[in-house]
């Protein structure tokens, strides 16, 4: 079941997937639990949960872009040496996508972003995910999304990142 989630009530549970998915540590579960209680002071910030059999097993949450937030001002540059700093404005930003691994390949991940983009009032989406060539990015791909910009760096972030775009409504298969 796909529907709306409540993050900040539910804040702990959404990172035990994050963890899981994304194989993070207590310490940085710690620093993005703050984070994502932050992001969802936001205006505009919203969340969908998945569950299945009443527990949480996928969420997605985003918001308007706003070039004064952190991540805008890290991609900005790369993205303006590549002609693209404009997709920085009139965008929903996807700010965390997750499914626990053992409900990934299910089109979880599809419903997720393709139900909080078609509530988005903005004429395209952006996000960021590591640069490799992984199911995530294969995902966003076929959903529309193109690399604005690669080898982004964010600061103790042990990987480079791609900064994606696509046009709303996400191209459906």
């Amino acid at each position: 079941m796909i529907g709306p989630l409540d993050l900040s009530a539910h804040v702990d549970e959404a990172l035990a997937v994050q963890a899981v998915a994304f194989g993070l540590g207590p310490d940085e579960v710690a620093v993005r639990r703050q984070i994502v209680l932050r992001h969802m002071t936001y205006p505009g910030a919203r969340a969908l949960g998945a569950t299945a059999g009443g527990n949480l097993v996928g969420f997605v949450y985003g918001m308007p872009n706003d070039r004064t937030h952190w991540w805008s001002t890290v991609v900005e540059p790369y993205l303006r040496a590549q002609g693209h700093d404009a997709w920085l404005d009139d965008s929903f930003v996807i700010t965390e996508l997750h499914v626990h691994p053992r409900y990934q390949n299910r089109g979880i991940g599809r419903s997720l972003i393709t139900t909080i983009t078609d509530g988005a009032t903005e004429p395209r989406s952006i996000l960021s995910a590591i640069d490799v060539d992984s199911p995530a990015r294969g995902l966003y791909h076929s959903l529309g999304y193109t690399d604005l910009a690669r080898q982004v760096l964010f600061p103790s972030a042990p990987k480079p990142y791609a900064v994606m775009g696509a046009p709303l409504p996400l191209r459906r298969r």
